[in-house]
């Protein structure tokens, strides 16, 4: 019987796990097969992450978490959960090997999943032009003509680093401002190889096995014109990854994990939430950290009171 596992890696998740370790907890960390570390794992340069004035790279950002977590004992499993069940007052967890762990808490930190624009032939382009992350793929577009899909803080950076790579790069943006902060809003406008494309939606994509444009439809009056474009990279926000428990605790309006107040508490006694599953609105790798440290003591607490 383990004392607390949490699910999910990246700041929240790994922040929780150096709490829970110095608290001799002896967490068991479940970091998955395929996303260890997080978002993060796919970002640029973070350059307001504290205690980093010259900023750093994403990955190595959640290298050193990781490492900081292992010094203190948390053991590391890189797999998947598929199943758990949390209602009882021994929490159940198994995992895509096969195995089952059992334990007094759980920490959620399952983060946000891409969100897709739903159409028909997305998943096919995948990998053929049409992608969700301009770090991983921003070097197979050198001097093509791309665009960016969205007009928040991700899509700013996504535009301004493939600017790197690409020819031109536009932003496509289904209303006539943007909600990304001021600073990144003017370094897209102040960059000459980025162009706006205002009150437009990305109505379909084009290209047989490989990407060779975009219909957009006009969000004012329902026009549709052609853009060729040689790649398209996708950034219009995360769903929080809740599939594990929907069903078993209790979710907000937005169908992010409810917590109590400022605490992580979920609706279960013993399961306890942070990062991005329970934000909508920062989103950022501080905040995440943040609550992850309030879910380790969190459960801290529990534990010894129970």
């Amino acid at each position: 019987m383990r004392e607390v596992i949490i699910i999910g890696s990246g700041p929240a998740g790994y922040t929780a796990a150096i709490y829970a370790a110095r608290a001799q907890l002896n967490p068991l960390m479940i970091a998955s097969s395929v996303e260890p570390g997080g978002e993060l794992m796919k970002t640029t340069e973070v350059e307001n992450y504290p205690g980093f004035p010259e900023g750093l790279m994403g990955p190595d950002l959640m290298a050193s978490f990781q490492a900081q977590a292992e010094r203190f004992g948390t053991e590391i499993l890189f797999d998947d959960v598929t199943e758990v069940d949390l209602t009882g007052e021994t929490k159940i967890v198994k995992t895509g090997a096969g195995e089952t762990f059992e334990a007094r808490s759980v920490i959620l930190a399952t983060g946000a999943a891409y969100r897709e624009l739903g159409l028909p032939n997305e998943k096919a382009l995948s990998g053929h032009g049409v992608s969700w992350c301009a770090t991983c793929d921003g070097f197979f577009f050198r001097e093509k003509i791309i665009a960016v899909v969205g007009g928040g803080d991700s899509a700013m950076e996504e535009a301004l680093f493939l600017t790197k790579f690409a020819s031109k790069v536009y932003v496509i943006h289904r209303r006539d401002s943007l909600k990304a902060s001021k600073i990144m809003q003017q370094r897209a406008f102040d960059h000459p190889k980025i162009e706006f494309i205002w009150n437009s939606a990305v109505s379909e994509l084009k290209g047989d096995g490989q990407l060779t444009g975009v219909e957009l439809e006009s969000t004012v009056d329902g026009t549709k014109t052609d853009l060729e474009l040689e790649g398209l990279f996708i950034a219009i926000g995360n769903d929080p990854r809740v599939w594990l428990v929907e069903n078993q605790v209790t979710l907000t309006e937005e169908k992010f994990i409810e917590v109590d107040g400022r605490s992580s508490r979920t609706s279960l006694p013993g399961v306890f939430a942070c990062g991005d599953v329970i934000d909508p609105t920062y989103r950022q790798a501080i905040t995440a950290a943040g609550s992850g440290c309030v879910a380790a003591l969190d459960a801290e607490h529990y534990l010894s009171s129970h």
